[in-house]
Order: structure tokens, then sequence, then C-alpha cells
């Protein structure tokens, strides 16, 4: 009897060990993102040429429908998820933001990303966003409730999937 009380006790430790491992994967990616450094797939070398502008970008969507795929675009980071690096945003022109979200959730990002200038490469959309969506992305992002509170109307906005980012500033 002493040994399978042992032998569960045992593995109740390693289980719980190997859970508490497995929960510090749960914050975003750590690193510096350095010029160069890529995170996804699907970053082809010289897209830093082939990338266009948020403003191109936006004209674009109006002209083709709503809906470009396969588009690389150049821009700076003024946000990432505080919570896994799920998410970033992109500051345009006008100094408003579109919103980036990794394709599948295959990948995140560090919030060392915050400020860098970046290709993004994947598909972009005009789409409306609700007020419970934009709540949770301000709660990660660690908005203060006042802010949170502050957000009454859906919002219509460029979103992009990404494939890949590849940090070039």
């Amino acid at each position: 009897m002493k040994f399978k009380s042992i032998a569960f006790a045992i593995a109740v430790s390693i289980s719980t060990l190997a859970f508490a491992q497995e929960t510090k994967k749960f914050g975003p990616p750590a690193g510096n993102a350095l010029v160069g450094d890529t995170y996804g797939g699907g970053v082809a070398s010289g897209i830093e040429s082939k990338a266009i502008s948020v403003d191109k970008l936006s004209k674009k969507l109006k002209k083709d429908n709503k809906k470009v795929e396969n588009v690389a675009v150049k821009g700076k980071v003024t946000d990432v998820c505080e919570k896994k690096g799920c998410w970033l945003t992109i500051q345009t022109e006008d100094n408003s933001q579109f919103f980036v979200k990794m394709k599948d959730y295959a990948f995140f990002v560090p919030t060392a990303l915050k400020g860098k200038t970046v290709v993004l490469d994947g598909a972009a959309e005009r789409k409306v966003t609700s007020i419970d969506e934009q709540k949770h992305y301000a709660e990660d992002a660690k908005k203060p409730q006042s802010e949170i509170d502050a957000i009454t109307t859906p919002k219509e906005e460029i979103r992009f999937v990404a494939n890949g980012i590849k940090v070039v500033n």
C-alpha cells in the first residue's frame, strides 16, 4: 500500500511540475525584435521592396471590395498583446491604427516589437469590430478601465491577418 501511495504522490508531483512548466509558455515570446528577425512564415526575402504603405492599402481595400489577399504592408507597431503576443496594432498615416492578428493563431510576437517598423505579409479587409471584441482587446492591452468603458460603438477598421512579420527598422 505504501508503494502505491508513494507512486501516486510522485505522479502528482511530476504532473504538477509539468503543468507549471507548461504555463510559462503562455506569455509573449522573449526577444528583442531586432532588424531582420521574422515571426511566422511566408516572409520572402526582399519583401520590403514589395511592401505598400498603410494609405495605399486603405485605398486598395476601398477599390477591391473590402478584401485584399497576398499583400505586404509596411508600418510602425504601436501596441502588442501583453498576454500572449497574439495581436498587434500598426499606426496609419493619419495617426489612427489598424489591427493585426496572426493567421490560425500559429505564432506570437514579443512585446519588444512595440515601436519597431515591420513588414506584414498576409491578407487585409475592412471589418466592423463589435463593442465586446474591442473591449476584449483593450483588456488584453491592459488599458485603464475608464478607456475600456468609453468603448460604446462598433468600429469599422482595417483588419490584417498576418502569415509572417519581418522587423525592418
